[in-house]
């Protein structure tokens, strides 16, 4: 049956569904789920080939397509396959939707498969049963949308309900509403508009189908395939939307997490700050009180024995000079005493002979004051380094090695400085205890050994990292730019 506006819902058909498939082709890769993306891709290809599908239907009832006449036979070929493709994209679009893992989407793969078979074994049937002249195409027109448009239909349907839920679980209840109804649209576009075909001698289209659709409802089936079209293709598109509040909110998120980073390494720098202003007024007082317990005392009785040898050398000679090599080992102990105290605050290695110079003298220092076996190698070509460079790996060796004797009961620890062709990096290893890293990774308890050390590598724009497991030891490693951040000749 053909009606005057007939042309129009052909076109409007088409329109909607193209209109679907072009945005879902260009705003379907957006999505971060892996099996919505995965699936929108034949989506797309319903839309633009089942447009084209209407469209050459629509030419085909105005007798404009090119050589219509003489190669109908060709048009009708074409326009079928063009059909049978379109479906089968979307059975596979529903059949990815219900497939929850990788393995199960390519299974879902078989499903067009399988209907593809189905419907070439139930043509090549048909071949023996009609002829051209006994309603061949119509027929075949009539089995392609049973057996491909309908299930396809079904299983978008299907597909798109679960996708409602994912929106659900996933706090996106409005683009949940959206696909439920793209889901009811494409239900009725399959049960209804393709159970209603053009009339045909296969079992039940001679007796339900398009004519019998207008009888009862009194306007032709394909004006509700194009609403059903525009009602999928508008709540489709709206969908779509959801990648863009997706894409918002995890850039939100993301900025909030910045934030609370941000956020926590001020509070960390702040209790760092804090805590180096008080280690430096302790040191502070333990230089002063060594100062006052061991140099001013050395002074006051170097004082106090020159006044006495004064007096004594006119009285015994041999007292005097006795006093005397006395108060030379007092003063010899003092300097000592004094030199350790300086080599303390800063080595005089580290700017007369350089960094590795002063590691060796450290890790010697170190051996001479605890049973700690400690090794330096020195490995790549060297190169100068600022002296806040030089300081700050020097500073992490001194900590690490002070947390090496303090915590690990290692028995050897060892020193490596690699000079790299842009970085270089410092590695403190030991053979004691270990810990647990995630441990001292919590931020209510932070280590401030470790946290001052990935400041340091921080501030000279470097990285920090620490190995260590329970009964296997400690490596801690500093690696950081010839030059960047933080440079201070």
């Amino acid at each position: 049956m053909s009606h005057p506006y007939i042309t129009f819902i052909f076109f409007l058909y088409g329109l909607a569904f193209f209109s679907m498939g072009l945005v879902v082709a260009l705003e379907g890769g957006r999505a971060s789920d892996a099996r919505l993306r995965h699936a929108l891709r034949p989506l797309a290809g319903f839309g633009l080939i089942h447009a084209l599908h209407e469209w050459l239907e629509m030419f085909q009832s105005l007798q404009m397509l090119p050589g219509q006449d003489v190669a109908a036979l060709f048009w009708e070929s074409l326009r079928l396959a063009v059909l049978a493709f379109s479906f089968l994209s979307l059975s596979a679009f529903g059949a990815s939707l219900l497939a929850p893992n990788e393995r199960l989407r390519r299974l879902s793969l078989l499903v067009p498969v399988a209907l593809e078979a189905i419907w070439g074994f139930g043509l090549f049937l048909m071949r023996g049963h009609f002829g051209l002249d006994a309603g061949l195409w119509g027929a075949a027109n009539v089995w392609t949308r049973y057996v491909l448009g309908i299930p396809a239909s079904l299983a978008a349907c299907a597909g798109l309900i679960a996708q409602q839920r994912a929106f659900r679980r996933a706090g996106l209840i409005r683009f949940g509403r959206d696909s439920l109804w793209a889901a009811v649209a494409f239900a009725w576009y399959g049960l209804i508009g393709q159970g209603f075909p053009t009339a045909s001698p296969l079992p039940p289209s001679n007796v339900i189908n398009q004519d019998l659709f207008f009888q009862l409802f009194g306007f032709p089936v394909q004006l509700m395939r194009a609403g059903a079209a525009l009602v999928a293709a508008i709540f489709v598109i709206r969908f779509l939307r959801s990648f863009e509040v997706e894409t918002q909110r995890q850039i939100a998120e993301l900025q909030a997490a910045r934030l609370e980073e941000a956020r926590r390494r001020e509070a960390l720098r702040g209790e760092l700050l804090r805590r180096v202003v008080a280690a430096q007024e302790a040191e502070r007082q333990r230089i002063a009180r060594e100062l006052h317990d061991e140099t001013g005392q050395a002074l006051t009785a170097l004082g106090l024995g020159l006044r006495a040898v004064s007096t004594r050398l006119r009285q015994d000679v041999d007292l005097a000079e006795r006093n005397l090599r006395q108060l030379e080992n007092l003063a010899a102990r003092s300097l000592d005493e004094l030199h350790h105290l300086i080599a303390d605050l800063r080595p005089s290695h580290l700017d007369d002979l350089g960094l590795p110079a002063a590691l060796r003298w450290y890790a010697k220092d170190v051996q001479s004051r605890t049973p700690l076996d400690v090794q330096v190698e020195i490995s790549g070509e060297q190169r100068p380094l600022s002296s806040t460079r030089k300081t700050a790996l020097f500073r992490v060796a001194q900590e690490a090695l002070t947390n090496v004797i303090k915590h690990s009961g290692a028995q050897r620890a060892w020193v490596r400085l690699h000079y790299g062709e842009r970085e270089i990096t410092l590695e403190v290893e030991d053979d004691g205890c270990g810990f647990d890293t995630a441990a001292q990774a919590i931020p209510p308890r932070p280590s401030w050994g470790l946290l001052g050390m990935q400041e340091r590598a921080a501030l000279l724009g470097g990285r920090f990292n620490i190995h260590s497991n329970s009964g296997r030891g400690t490596r801690v490693q500093v690696t950081i730019p010839y030059e960047g951040a933080g440079e201070a000749e």
